[in-house]
This record gives structure tokens, C-alpha cells and sequence, in this order.
């Protein structure tokens, strides 16, 4: 009987060491995302407190970004910055709210980030945009 015990307590601190170890966790999607072009219409707002819990205003470079890539996220995307290109022209900017009203792809920028890339006559335009290096 005691030999038994001494095996399996033998056995027992042999495996625990093993099963403590810690076991690395797969980065999250939005990781993958930031290496792709997002392509899509852009629009413009005016900012005020933003979904990520900042207050904006229509003279910063600050966007939008699509509802649902937030909610997908966690808002892990908040403060990100991201690159615009449109027209041949291009404008850095911050992730700072999310736009319910945009397609996946979309973007709501402030009136400072749209008019880097098209006067605010012109209302929509066509966008490719990434995401930037932390």
C-alpha cells in the first residue's frame, strides 16, 4: 500500500511541473488586421466624446472606425493610428469613436482628417486605409 501511494506521489510531482508550465496564447485577430488594406467610403463628422472615452474636436486628426470592427475588437482598436490614402493623397490619423453607421471597410473622419484628402463639399469619397505600428 505504501509503495503504491510513493509511486503515485512520485508520479504525481513528475507531472504537476509539466501541466504548470504556462502555454503561450495566439495574439488576437486584430494583430492580422493591421496588415491589411481596408478599402471603402469615407465620410466626415463632427467629434465630440468618442466611443473610446475621449473628447475630440473637428480640428484634430481623429476617426471613426466602422461599429461593428469595435464590437468585434472589444475596442481594442481605440488610439490606434491609422494611414488614409484618397485621390492620390494620404493623412495619418487616430481611432477615437465608432460609427454606427458605416460599412465594415468605412471611415467617419473628423473635418481636420477629410479635408488632408477632399474638400468638405465633396461629402463621400473613396478610401484605402491600415493600420499603423504600435
Amino acid at each position: 500500500m505504501y509503495k503504491l501511494t510513493w509511486i503515485l506521489f512520485a508520479l504525481f510531482a513528475l507531472i504537476l511541473p509539466i501541466l504548470a508550465a504556462p502555454v503561450p496564447v495566439p495574439e488576437e485577430d486584430s494583430e492580422l488586421e493591421k496588415r491589411v488594406t481596408h478599402s471603402g467610403r469615407g465620410t466626415w463628422y463632427y467629434p465630440g466624446l468618442g466611443n473610446c472615452g475621449g473628447t475630440n474636436n473637428q480640428d484634430q486628426l481623429v476617426v471613426a472606425m466602422p461599429k461593428s470592427m469595435y464590437d468585434r475588437n472589444g475596442g481594442s482598436n481605440c488610439w490606434q493610428w491609422i494611414q488614409i490614402h484618397s485621390g492620390g493623397k494620404s493623412v495619418r490619423a487616430q481611432m477615437v469613436d465608432s460609427c454606427p453607421g458605416c460599412g465594415p471597410s468605412d471611415l467617419d473622419m473628423s473635418p481636420a482628417t477629410f479635408q488632408a484628402l477632399a474638400s468638405l463639399d465633396v461629402g463621400v469619397i473613396n478610401i484605402q486605409w491600415n493600420f499603423l505600428k504600435k
